[in-house]
């Protein structure tokens, strides 16, 4: 059809003239396009399709993996931000490669343009490294499940809960409210105060004149009461444990005590331990220990005789400013 139409051409389209010898080499280039390169598109098109939804396929399985087996509710969002990246970095890539084989088909020469994609690609990546290396680093994050939002962690020489988490930045608020935004880059120690367990270890100090199997004998009471009650019992993961005397400082006996507690979980329980211990020193007529209090003697410690602590803070309520200078040189004797 199209040899017949090329011969009814007439006027400065008849063969021979110069528009006609136009729409002849345009005829042969259509043919050629139609018959050699066309089917090239067509399969660089269509595979550079299946590529993309395979893309798609994948980063869908990964977060329809992540929703079924994810521990905590934090873990979809990162997965899902990190299924976006790969889905959005790939299908950029798959284009970019079918663009230059489409263009390549038409005959356009990519050698300028990518000599100048390379110098172009060469001053962005020097300005840009510190993103590229934030970047990175936020997805190895992401993989390796260092910390979700909501975890309290130590990074960059800062402790808080992490509020926000993107592949370039980390933002952490600290028990004073200030919030700091990282880069992922600056990101090279983690620790994450909020995986597993906490251990606490709590000194308690009670005055030397305490018989330390009846300090040991209380301390055990009081910290399975807590222990067991109803309000602290789905805190803990294992029994607390009295480990004894930790150290004697003058007057002082420290007993050390360790609770074994959810992650973040232990200051509850603390308070109520030391609020308990002082109520029960009290009751059992013991004093708690004082570095400047100097024991004086061993006898008469019995409960009837041994001062309780309102008589003890009554015997230390002198007015230090009404206390006269020693007559006696402590250092010459004279």
């Amino acid at each position: 059809m199209l040899a017949d139409l090329l011969a009814l051409r007439t006027g400065i389209f008849a063969e021979g003239r110069f528009l006609g010898k136009v729409l002849d080499e345009w005829a042969n280039d259509a043919q050629e396009f139609l018959h050699t390169k066309l089917p090239h598109l067509i399969v660089v098109a269509g595979i550079a399709y299946l590529l993309s939804r395979l893309l798609r396929l994948i980063t869908q399985h990964m977060i329809r993996v992540a929703e079924q087996h994810a521990a905590g509710g934090n873990r979809v969002p990162q997965v899902k931000t990190l299924a976006g990246v790969i889905h959005t970095t790939g299908v950029t890539i798959i284009a970019a490669i079918a663009g230059m084989l489409i263009l390549d088909s038409v005959g356009i020469n990519l050698g300028p343009l990518l000599a100048s994609a390379g110098i172009a690609g060469v001053a962005i990546g020097l300005a840009a490294q510190n993103i590229v290396k934030d970047v990175l680093n936020g997805v190895f994050i992401l993989i390796e499940d260092q910390f979700n939002v909501g975890d309290t962690v130590r990074v960059a020489g800062v402790a808080g809960v992490v509020e926000a988490m993107t592949l370039r930045k980390t933002t952490v608020r600290d028990a004073d409210g200030t919030l700091y935004v990282i880069p992922n880059s600056q990101i090279s120690t983690v620790a994450n105060l909020s995986a597993g367990y906490t251990v606490t270890t709590l000194n308690i100090s009670v005055d030397f004149s305490a018989h330390p199997d009846k300090v040991f004998k209380l301390l055990s009471q009081i910290a399975m009461e807590i222990r067991t009650s109803d309000d602290f019992r789905q805190l803990f993961v294992a029994d607390p444990e009295i480990l004894g005397i930790d150290a004697i400082k003058g007057s002082e006996l420290i007993f050390a005590i360790t609770f074994k507690t959810l992650a973040t979980k232990q200051y509850g329980p603390l308070r109520e331990f030391r609020r308990r211990v002082r109520i029960a020193l009290e009751e059992n007529h013991m004093l708690p220990g004082d570095p400047f209090r100097v024991f004086s003697s061993f006898e008469d410690t019995s409960p009837t005789t041994r001062p309780t602590l309102e008589q003890a803070a009554a015997k230390t309520s002198i007015d230090p400013t009404s206390i006269s200078a020693p007559s006696i040189n402590p250092f010459t004797g004279e």
